[in-house]
């Protein structure tokens, strides 16, 4: 793709990890929030799905996009789990217990340095609930700056089915600058422990950051591809410092500029394409023979705040702990971010919502349209219309439709486009996030800040 055409579409976009995205949320309160979750026991898609979130890591890295603080000590995690515990339990006693779990994810922070007789007490809990699904996914992200071998076994038997390590980067003087402590174990040696055990390994890699080059990102992920892990994921720093302060010391270093992170995004998916890989959605790629690869195939594929899911482990999400957003059928419900008013309110016996949205009717169309072209880079006008029992002018009619808009996209590079259906160019379909954005009523004049796309 040439230097125009990526400064054209390189603007900012929602991620549209949800639909509206975040910062779209307004304040709720506890009685709304109970009706939601009492509501979402009908709802058509009704598996279930929890996701715990720990707020808390020893070390701060600079680029780091998620509700994280600096952990303080061990007293002020026993007292966080403890509301984790508490909030199941209330969030508990308004689920119908005949629904299955199909999905539990651990995030942060850095939830891998819980320890071992913790993580298992979490899962057993939520296990006891409601039955599951056959094989349940069960996950967590592990920061291997502070797992030694005792750490990593002590993982491999919480539970847990895969894994997701985040590994950033593997040059010294690119971790070093965003704050980020290198792995203590060699890569290698972590999967011969996790593989012996039989658990689902993710890579997880990020590009954008100071003094990153397309030449050694390449390298870094070359050697990734000869692990042969599961998953490898190559998400694109987003740099929003009016959000998180801490961004701002990488612009004072230095960050790539968007030809760059380009060039990075290109040669990092060839080498895995050629190391037997497909990708999947924006910044996930899997072998042939995963489930995801499987969805993708029959336009299946669906995706939360956890990441990309199948049909078969999609569920409404149930979040606990601080800023955990719940992913529900017709709503999103977040947690507060305080960390000492989660457990104060959660000790009270009350939920800790803070903010929301409650989609309309057109709105959860909106959705569904965001969903298709986000996850399967594909969205067919008539089939939509079929399944949501609409004619195709009423779902259009849903959205922000130009046809001019998309014609211009199209002869960009960014989409193809036959009769009723939209498909995402291979050169384009970094901007995917840009397309939908056009469709998107929201983004009319809106004044809420995004990411770039690159």
């Amino acid at each position: 793709m040439n230097k125009e055409i990526i400064n054209k579409y390189n603007i900012q976009a929602p991620r549209y990890t949800s639909y509206p995205p975040a910062n779209y949320f307004k304040e709720i309160n506890e009685s709304d929030f109970i009706k939601t979750i009492q509501d979402s026991n009908d709802a058509k898609r009704n598996n279930v799905s929890f996701y715990l979130h720990f707020p808390y890591c020893k070390r701060l890295c600079h680029y780091c996009g998620c509700n994280s603080f600096k952990w303080n000590n061990q007293e002020s995690t026993d007292k966080y789990v403890d509301a984790l515990h508490k909030e199941i339990d209330l969030v508990a006693k308004h689920l119908d217990k005949n629904r299955r779990i199909s999905q539990i994810h651990y995030g942060g922070g850095s939830p891998s340095q819980l320890s071992a007789s913790t993580l298992k007490e979490l899962n057993q809990h939520l296990l006891s609930l409601m039955p599951t699904i056959d094989h349940p996914e069960i996950a967590i992200e592990c920061h291997p700056g502070f797992l030694n071998r005792e750490g990593w076994e002590a993982i491999a038997d919480s539970g847990f089915n895969r894994v997701s390590i985040g590994i950033q980067d593997t040059d010294t003087s690119v971790l070093e600058a965003v704050n980020r402590q290198p792995s203590i174990l060699p890569i290698k040696e972590i999967f011969e422990i996790l593989k012996s055990k039989g658990i689902i390994i993710n890579l997880d890699f990020l590009y954008g950051l100071p003094h990153q080059t397309p030449e050694e990102f390449e390298r870094a992920i070359s050697e990734a591809v000869n692990l042969r892990p599961d998953r490898i994921v190559t998400f694109s720093y987003g740099h929003v410092p009016w959000v998180f302060k801490r961004q701002q010391i990488l612009e004072k270093i230095g960050l790539p500029d968007s030809e760059s992170k380009e060039e990075m995004a290109t040669r990092a998916a060839k080498a895995i394409a050629e190391g037997g890989y497909r990708r999947i959605g924006m910044d996930h790629f899997v072998l042939p023979e995963d489930e995801l690869s499987k969805a993708l195939d029959t336009h299946q594929l669906h995706r939360n705040f956890q990441g990309y899911c199948t049909l078969r482990t999609t569920g409404q999400v149930y979040a606990f702990g601080a800023t955990g957003i719940s992913q529900l059928d017709d709503a999103y419900c977040q947690n507060t971010k305080d960390i000492s008013e989660y457990v104060e309110t959660i000790n009270s016996g009350h939920l800790p919502v803070a903010h929301g949205y409650k989609l309309n009717e057109k709105e959860k169309v909106m959705r569904e349209i965001a969903e298709s072209l986000m996850c399967n880079y594909h969205l067919d006008w008539d089939v939509l219309a079929k399944e949501l029992n609409m004619s195709v002018d009423e779902v259009k009619a849903c959205t922000n439709y130009n046809e001019d808009k998309l014609k211009e996209m199209a002869a960009d590079g960014l989409i193809n486009m036959s009769g009723n259906i939209i498909a995402m160019a291979e050169m384009g379909s970094p901007f995917v996030r840009n397309v939908v954005a056009a469709l998107d009523p929201l983004m009319v004049n809106t004044d809420r800040k995004f990411s770039k796309p690159i």
